[in-house]
C-alpha cells in the first residue's frame, strides 16, 4: 500500500501582527439627519454610534484591503515573500468573480498565494482567522494573511433611516504564523439558517437588517457562544483581559458584556466599543477595533481576548486569543 506524505504541522499558532485601515471621510450624525428622518440623540440612544467612515466612490474594498493587510505584514515584522497564504472576509465585492483576496495577495506582493474570499458577513474575521490558524497547524499554509473588508456603502439604501445611520467602511487585517504555545484557541462556530430572514439583501441590491430581531437574538444568543469559546480554550471567564464582540451595535456590545461579567468575567475587563466611532463594518469590525484599542494603549502585548462574531443571517463564530 502507498504511503502518502503528510505535510509538516505546527504545534500551534498566534497573531504575529495586526493593521487597519479606515477611509478618510468621517460622516456624523448631524450630517445624516440632513437627509434622513433622524437626529444625533436618536442614533446615539439605539445603537451609540456618533460618527462613521465612508469611502470615497473610487476607493475600493481591495484597496482599504491591501492597506491594511500591508500594515498587519509591517507589524509582524515580515515581508510579502514571508506569507504563502491570503484570506480576505467579505460580503460586499462588488462581484463574486474575480475573487479578491487574489488581487490583494498580487498588489501586497504575495505572489503565488493561496488565496480565497470568505463570506460569513460579520462573523467574517472570526471564521477566517479559525480558519488561518487550522490551516497553519495542519502544515497546508506557513503564514496566513487573514483580512476582514466592506465597503458596505455599496449595498446599504442611503434612505433607509434603520440601516443607513449603522454601516461604514473599513478593514483590518492579521497575520497567523506557527507558535511553540497556544495563541489562538479553537473557533466555536454555527449558524441558524432559519433566521435568513433578519439580516439579507433586500430587492437584490441592498443590505437590509432587522434591527429589533437581530438585537433581541444577539443579546440572548451571543454570551453563551462566547463562553463556549472560553470552555473550548480551556480559560475561565475571569481570566479574559479583552473582550472584542463584532461591533453591531453598542447596546449589544454592552449586553454580551455584563452577561459575562455575571459570569465571572472582571469588572475591570477592557471591552471594544470602536462602533462609536467606526459604526458597523461587518467583517472588519473586530481586527480594526483591536488595532484601534492597541494603539490607545488600551490593549497589551500578551492580554487575553476573547473575540466573538456573529450575522449573516446567521452565522456565528468566537475565539480566543492572545493580543501580539
Amino acid at each position: 500500500m502507498t504511503r502518502l506524505r503528510l505535510a509538516e504541522t505546527a504545534k500551534a499558532t498566534r497573531i504575529l501582527g495586526v493593521g487597519s485601515f479606515q477611509p478618510e471621510r468621517i460622516v456624523t450624525n448631524d450630517e445624516l439627519s440632513q437627509h434622513i428622518d433622524t437626529s444625533d440623540e436618536w442614533i446615539r440612544e439605539r445603537v451609540g454610534i456618533a460618527e462613521r467612515r465612508f469611502a470615497n466612490p473610487d476607493q475600493k474594498l481591495v484597496d482599504m484591503a491591501v492597506t491594511a493587510g500591508s500594515k498587519a505584514l509591517a507589524d509582524a515584522g515580515l515581508s510579502p515573500s514571508d506569507v504563502d497564504t491570503v484570506i480576505l472576509a467579505n460580503c460586499t465585492m462588488p462581484t463574486p468573480i474575480p475573487n479578491g483576496a487574489a488581487q490583494v495577495a498580487d498588489r501586497i506582493g504575495v505572489k503565488a498565494a493561496g488565496a480565497f474570499d470568505l463570506n460569513a458577513a460579520c462573523a467574517g474575521f472570526c471564521y477566517a482567522l479559525g480558519t488561518a490558524s487550522d490551516l497553519v497547524r495542519a502544515g497546508s499554509a506557513k503564514r496566513a494573511l487573514v483580512i476582514g473588508a466592506e465597503k458596505l456603502t455599496d449595498w446599504v439604501d442611503p434612505t433607509d433611516r434603520a440601516n443607513a445611520i449603522i454601516f461604514a467602511d473599513g478593514a483590518g487585517a492579521a497575520v497567523v504564523g506557527p507558535a511553540e504555545e497556544a495563541g489562538i484557541g479553537p473557533v466555536v462556530w454555527g449558524s441558524a439558517g432559519d433566521l435568513v430572514d433578519m439580516i439579507h439583501m433586500r430587492d437584490d441590491r441592498w443590505v437590509f437588517q432587522e434591527g429589533q430581531s437581530v438585537f433581541r437574538w444577539a443579546t440572548t444568543k451571543i454570551a453563551p457562544i462566547a463562553l463556549r469559546a472560553l470552555e473550548a480554550a480551556g480559560v475561565s471567564p475571569e481570566q479574559v483581559d479583552v473582550l472584542i464582540p463584532h461591533q453591531a451595535n453598542l447596546r449589544i456590545v454592552e449586553s454580551i458584556a455584563k452577561k459575562l461579567r455575571a459570569n465571572g468575567a472582571r469588572e475591570d475587563m477592557v471591552v471594544a466599543d470602536d462602533i462609536v466611532y467606526s459604526g458597523n463594518t461587518s467583517s472588519a469590525s473586530i481586527p480594526m477595533a483591536m488595532d484601534h484599542m492597541r494603539a490607545a494603549g488600551r490593549i497589551k502585548p500578551g492580554d487575553l481576548a476573547l473575540l466573538v462574531g456573529f450575522g449573516a443571517g446567521l452565522s456565528y463564530a468566537g475565539q480566543v486569543v492572545i493580543c501580539p
